[in-house]
């Protein structure tokens, strides 16, 4: 069969550790074999994040307003220990914070549901999607370490030349101090992306804050849902037989535990990191979730939910066999991929989209697995595969299927 032609090129956004290994693979065994994979290419590895002063973080972002589609491998966001393990000569901001600030949009999140692993939480019948914001909040927070006594002031100077004392704060000594800030029309694409969302899929509406406490901040997220809502979105929600309502975080928790799902949660920017890590794990693995940034402009930017698998990658430098779950990376390139052949009119590559996601799922439901699922398989047969051998297995099943077109 002649490999699949691309018009336009998907950005290719490589990462760290275990997750830059399986990317390699995954490209090698499951895409260039089928596809003339054309691809605008950056580096995001700390090394390399580092060398750049982090611009290539930024040039990636502009890329994907450019070409619409991107593909983003899993990143270390550094701390103190990596600035040490590392020599770097900062701690760079998270490379998915600085994407999703200059991509704007909304992040959603959904289980990879296989039949042959139960949720954890026994009244789960259906998936639960998260909308986690993707602007703002802790993770474009200014910080700051107070090392001795002194006065916190903040003030807002407004273009009339008036200035609002926002902030004066006696420190008697040490503390930390952080300020974070969102923006007005961020929050209505956030919305709006929700909403149409939900709409989309035909399923209920969750949105979850802490207005009680945070009565400025997260009421102001409230009351643009709110609006939006009556204003644009209520006669059809109504007509599709489906549900908005607003509750209280530490409530929604609750109830998310008693329903059955087949619902759509959006949340503020960290709890929607925080809910969509445990939503992943208690539908199976965090590797078992699909990500994808979706901007109000129309652009898009798909992603594991998951780290860089870090003690998997130290075993792999040692020569130690691993057996890292690559779902999710494989699921980001075919959602990456399925997008550009949407937005090109190419069907043979939405069709191979379809084709490899279908093969994946087959491939854990007949049992071959990674060692991450070897307890939540609800089968006396599997097959506990290696790294490689996991993603040769669907190689295998894939060109077997693809001789048949």
């Amino acid at each position: 069969m002649n490999k699949i032609e691309m018009q336009n090129p998907i950005v290719e956004i490589d990462g760290d550790e275990m997750t830059r290994i399986l990317w390699q693979m995954i490209k090698d065994y499951l895409l260039l074999p089928h596809i003339d994979l054309k691809t605008d290419y950056y580096d995001l590895s700390l090394i390399n994040r580092d060398k750049t002063d982090d611009q290539v973080t930024f040039d990636s972002a502009y890329a994907i307003k450019k070409h619409k589609v991107g593909v983003k491998c899993a990143t270390i966001t550094a701390n103190a220990q990596r600035v040490e393990e590392y020599k770097l000569k900062k701690m760079w901001k998270s490379p998915n914070g600085t994407i999703r600030e200059i991509l704007d949009g909304t992040v959603f999140r959904e289980p990879i549901v296989v039949s042959n692993i139960k949720p954890t939480v026994s009244t789960w019948k259906k998936s639960i999607v998260i909308a986690r914001h993707a602007y703002g909040d802790v993770y474009s927070a200014t910080e700051y370490f107070v090392d001795k006594a002194g006065n916190l002031r903040c003030t807002y100077d407004k273009d009339n030349d008036l200035t609002d004392n926002v902030l004066d704060l006696r420190f008697e000594g040490e503390g930390i101090v952080q300020i974070q800030h969102n923006k007005t029309e961020s929050i209505k694409s956030f919305a709006r992306s929700c909403f149409s969302y939900a709409l989309d899929k035909k399923i209920d509406l969750w949105f979850s804050t802490k207005d009680t406490i945070s009565k400025k901040y997260d009421h102001h997220f409230k009351d643009i849902f709110d609006e939006i809502y009556k204003q644009e979105y209520m006669l059809e929600f109504k007509k599709n037989n489906i549900e908005y309502f607003y509750t209280l975080i530490d409530d929604a928790v609750a109830r998310v535990m008693r329903d059955e799902g087949g619902f759509l949660w959006a949340l503020k920017n960290y709890d929607g990191d925080v809910m969509s890590d445990m939503i992943s794990a208690a539908f199976g693995s965090l590797a078992m979730m699909t990500s994808i940034l979706v901007s109000p402009n129309g652009e898009f930017e798909y992603e594991a939910a998951h780290g860089t698998v870090t003690r998997h990658f130290y075993r792999h430098l040692k020569g130690e066999e691993t057996s890292t779950n690559s779902m999710a990376t494989i699921f980001a390139w075919t959602g990456a991929l399925r997008k550009r052949g949407q937005l090109d009119n190419n069907n043979r590559l939405i069709e191979f989209a379809d084709l490899l996601d279908k093969t994946c799922i087959e491939s854990i439901e007949e049992g071959f697995i990674t060692k991450d699922l070897s307890n939540l398989v609800k089968s006396d047969k599997i097959t506990v595969l290696n790294t490689e051998e996991f993603i040769i297995n669907i190689a295998d099943r894939l060109k077997e299927k693809l001789s048949w077109k």
